[in-house]
């Protein structure tokens, strides 16, 4: 028995993906910005801008970011593609077989990437916000970028007009025998549109629509999850009360 057991428990583990290229950097704490509404609108249009062309959120629908205080004319006006409509969701134009050919595989769908991505380092927020501030210059790959907290990464840094060039520093550590090379920051190569600062906001803002996007409803859910807390509160009051009110005339 123990040995089915144990068999069933190493299958799953296998079956379990891995993430082992994310969990390797120290990930950074995003920024929780889910009730601001300005920072919601201005993630959402860097997402349009900058994630839309190859990445689709295909359970999100256009009209959702009425939620975020846009109204439907800003939608269009701002975010839509002439052939979209405010009721669509957030399709992508591009060619399953051309992104194979030109990224090795199909760009994943962004929709949850927020939840999906947590691990040991943190939430999958904290994931987005490291990832997309490590990138860095690296000539030996296909796309010309890298990145540490998902190494060998095939996806080329799609925001660097704005964070510019970067490559990382690295202190030699010698411990018996061994020399290890640890991070220890950032250089400037070239300045991006923002400085390093903005870019970090920026970041931010884009990485709270992700997560908002992952599910609209949850600032809903977190407000009447407090109400309902505030009414079982009350209500085991009232009960206890009557309790020991309807035991006392017992007794």
């Amino acid at each position: 028995m123990k040995k089915i057991i144990l068999s069933v428990l190493i299958s799953l583990a296998s079956s379990l993906p891995v993430f082992a290229n994310t969990d390797a950097f120290v990930w950074d704490k995003a920024p929780n910005k889910l009730n601001d509404l300005g920072a919601l609108q201005h993630g959402a249009k860097l997402f349009v801008n900058y994630c839309l062309n190859c990445h689709a959120a295909s359970y999100m629908r256009f009209n959702r970011l009425t939620d975020i205080g846009l109204t439907e004319k800003d939608i269009k006006d701002n975010l839509l593609f002439t052939t979209d409509k405010v009721g669509e969701t957030m399709k992508v134009a591009m060619d399953p077989k051309q992104a194979k050919e030109w990224f090795g595989g199909n760009p994943p769908d962004l929709t949850v990437i927020a939840r999906s991505r947590s691990g040991h380092g943190g939430t999958g927020a904290d994931y987005l916000y490291t990832y997309l501030r490590t990138y860095y210059r690296d000539e030996g790959k296909a796309t010309g970028w890298n990145n540490l907290a998902f190494p060998n990464v095939a996806m080329p840094h799609v925001l660097w007009e704005l964070q510019g060039e970067r490559k990382p520093l690295y202190d030699t550590v010698e411990s018996h025998g061994h020399e290890t090379h640890v991070f220890k920051g950032w250089q400037q190569v070239t300045p991006g549109k923002l400085n390093p600062a903005e870019y970090d906001e920026a970041v931010a803002d884009l990485v709270n629509y992700m997560q908002w996007m992952s599910e609209p409803a949850q600032n809903t859910r977190v407000r009447i999850g407090v109400w309902v807390l505030m009414f079982l509160l009350v209500f085991m009051f009232i009960a206890w009360r009557l309790n020991a009110a309807f035991w006392k005339e017992i007794r």
